[in-house]
């Protein structure tokens, strides 16, 4: 009900209301508490779906017993209840304004003739579920003030419980100033008291329009909680709301959501396009939808909307995620909604007075790994693939509404691959997106820094926020994942977390407890015959909502190595090259620039047809799988540059330095090199300038053999 409003305006009191930064959206305190853990009574597994007729009737007459019973034969009639639909909900004025001798609440015999538990009676006979409507307060909010609950909890919850009461909205107004969490927490006590005592689950429905920051202490108390003031039946409010709702993602989840408040589809007040923005940005929010327009005179367009079972599905998804922003940009703004088959749902919104094209990516949505992906046009049901745009043109306050599937999966290519350069299919962080190449910053894409652990940085990693969950295909194709893990160092002396590596529905590397003062850990993760990895973060459970976790330098070690037998390492391919002085050669000195210009490998006389040239600085790497056990070389300066040049030649295993040369000059005879790469998945042969300052360091890597199983 118009609860919000109405009381402030009445009472002339100066209720806390929610900061609004530019755009509409929720100011969030720095400190803000992290998510508190859902209310374990039963309720509210997907959002509630039902009616509520202040948003059609006010406190008019026409609000009464036949109403109700006539919006339960509709729910049947029209196929809402087959959509989802579940509970008839009356709000205020259903009451007598005084209580009877005993203190009980009384149903108004005008409205309600045959008294409160008739008419939940007829609503259950419907297979549906009756709800209604209290305040927090001495009085409802209302003009006329009826009773409210404060300090008759128990009393009004035992009553409605036994009237078959399946569902409590409770408001905010007359409230003495009583602290919201001691009100709201008295009565979700008492409902639950109610409940051991006769059976009834009631859906806890808490209206405190977002004043105290209901998200961060209300997920352990009710089922839902209003996170801002009314709605009205018009474009700038509906979309005002929607910005505000926004930002609060990751307090919502099963048992427990965000409730931007009713639906106005189908009052009149906007035109049917912005109707099913509303509708959609409201499912993509994972909200209660509860229909506020008399159904029983509904249009066709509307009941259209209302029962758009694919929009639905996105707002009942299993998995419980409420949709994200992913851009927004001068009107344009682009949400996803992870899902729980592993695809997401996309809205395109155009916030504009003038249609407009909105684009984006598979990738920027947060999903990938697949070569296509299936699009279905929620609003038109039209179908499409795409291999990586998502596009659409927009009209004026209209929303372009996806489902995007994955088709069949690629896994990774064979080699050492830096996780953050590969698609994962799935990606959900606690706060923000999942950010590569950078910390998890604040809730904006791209705000990170540099990831860093203990005063160690990284140029490559994924940074997150607990709780989040990371999901790569690997189509049992790779072999291992050597990653650090720790809390970033942008989070100062908070944060705990732990970090766990999956592989299908098997723990196979758990970092333990971490927190803002621990150094780097390294996990290694064996991952033989994985169909799929997943990177998982928890929270510590410190209660500290600073939980910045980076997975660093994060390479996944896939396909199969070299073929057994001894190889010349240039026959083979390598995974990466780079060098001082223009590409490394095959089989020739490095020369000048210009591909192809060396000469036969040459040190101090001795000459290999079989090497590599380069020139300081250079590394060149190679793929081996674990299947390989020796590499054999010998080493120095190239005869090309007569007398200048000195370097040093190192052969790396992994992360391990396994043999060096030492500094080398032109004048010296080539040196012979072996390097015990047992279990390795990557060899490096990595050429350093000795620090003599002569720009002439053309190294060979002469005769190099690699002895694989």
């Amino acid at each position: 009900m118009s609860s919000f409003r109405k009381f402030r305006k009445r009472a002339g009191t100066a209720l806390a209301t929610i900061p609004l930064l530019a755009g509409g959206l929720v100011a969030l305190a720095a400190t803000a508490a992290p998510p508190a853990a859902a209310v374990d009574n039963g309720q509210a597994r997907t959002p509630q779906m039902g009616f509520n007729n202040w948003n059609s009737t006010h406190c008019r007459a026409e609000f009464n017993e036949a109403m109700a019973e006539g919006i339960a034969d509709t729910f049947v009639s029209q196929g809402l209840k087959n959509a989802g639909y579940t509970y008839v909900n009356i709000d205020d004025c259903w009451a007598l304004p005084s209580r009877d001798a005993s203190g009980n609440l009384v149903p108004d015999p005008v409205r309600f003739p045959h008294g409160i538990k008739a008419v939940a009676d007829y609503v259950h006979s419907k297979g549906l579920k009756f709800g209604l409507y209290s305040s927090a307060g001495t009085k409802t909010c209302d003009v006329q003030g009826f009773p409210g609950g404060l300090g008759h909890e128990q009393q009004d919850a035992n009553l409605w419980a036994s009237w078959g009461v399946d569902y409590l909205k409770y408001d905010n107004c007359n409230n003495s100033g009583v602290d919201a969490q001691q009100r709201y927490k008295a009565m979700g006590d008492a409902l639950k008291t109610a409940t051991r005592a006769t059976g009834r689950p009631i859906l806890y429905s808490i209206c405190e329009w977002g004043s105290n920051q209901p998200w961060t202490w209300a997920p352990n108390v009710g089922n839902s909680w209003r996170t801002t003031g009314d709605i009205s039946d018009n474009w700038s409010s509906m979309i005002s709301i929607a910005h505000q709702n926004q930002s609060l993602a990751p307090y919502a989840g099963p048992g427990g959501w965000n409730d931007p408040d009713m639906l106005e589809v189908g009052n009149g007040g906007m035109t049917d396009t912005e109707y099913r923005t509303h509708f959609s940005l409201w499912s993509q929010m994972a909200a209660p939808l509860l229909i506020g327009s008399d159904l029983r005179s509904a249009s066709a367009s509307t009941l259209a909307i209302l029962k758009n079972t694919d929009v639905i599905a996105v707002d009942q998804d299993a998995l419980g995620k409420q949709g994200t922003v992913v851009s927004n940009s001068g009107g344009l703004v682009v949400m996803s909604k992870p899902l729980a088959d592993g695809g997401r749902s996309v809205t395109l919104t155009n916030e504009n007075t003038s249609a407009r094209t909105i684009s984006t990516t598979v990738k920027d949505i947060g999903i990938g790994g697949a070569s296509s992906y299936a699009l279905k046009d929620l609003w038109s049901k039209a179908t499409s693939t795409t291999k990586n745009a998502i596009s659409a043109s927009v009209p004026a306050h209209g929303t372009v509404m996806f489902r995007v599937t994955p088709g069949s999966p690629v896994p990774p290519p064979t080699g050492v691959n830096q996780l953050s350069d590969l698609p994962w299919t799935s990606a959900v962080g606690g706060w923000g997106p999942v950010e590569r190449d950078r910390s998890n910053g604040e809730q904006a894409a791209g705000d990170g820094h540099t990831l860093t652990i203990g005063g160690v940085t990284y140029a490559k990693g994924l940074g997150t926020h607990a709780p989040s969950d990371i999901s790569y295909y690997l189509g049992g194709s790779c072999s291992t994942l050597g990653v650090d893990v720790g809390v970033d160092d942008e989070v100062t002396n908070n944060g705990s977390v732990v970090f766990q590596i999956w592989r299908d529905s098997t723990l196979v590397a758990d970092s333990g407890l971490r927190t803002a003062a621990d150094p780097p850990k390294h996990l290694t993760a064996d991952l033989k015959g994985g169909t799929k990895l997943r990177l998982v973060v928890t929270d510590g459970g410190d209660g500290i909502n600073f939980d910045h976790a980076d997975w660093a330098d994060a390479k996944l070690a896939c396909g199969h190595g070299p073929s057994a037998g001894t190889h010349d390492i240039s026959d083979l391919t390598w995974e990466s090259a780079t060098n001082g002085w223009g590409p490394v050669e095959k089989d020739r000195s490095n020369g000048e620039q210009a591909a192809g210009d060396g000469t036969p490998l040459t040190i101090n006389g001795t000459v290999y047809a079989k090497g590599l040239g380069t020139h300081a600085p250079s590394s060149v790497a190679y793929y081996l799988g674990g299947t390989c056990s020796s590499l054999t070389t010998a080493v120095g300066v190239d005869d090309e540059v007569t007398t200048k040049g000195s370097v040093d030649f190192q052969i790396w295993r992994d992360s391990t330095l396994v043999a060096e040369s030492g500094t080398l000059t032109s004048a010296d005879a080539a040196k012979q090199l072996t390097a015990d790469v047992t279990g390795a998945m990557e060899v490096r042969l990595v050429v350093t300038d000795a620090g003599d300052g002569i720009d002439y360091d053309h190294a060979d890597w002469a005769g190099p053999r690699l002895t694989c199983a």
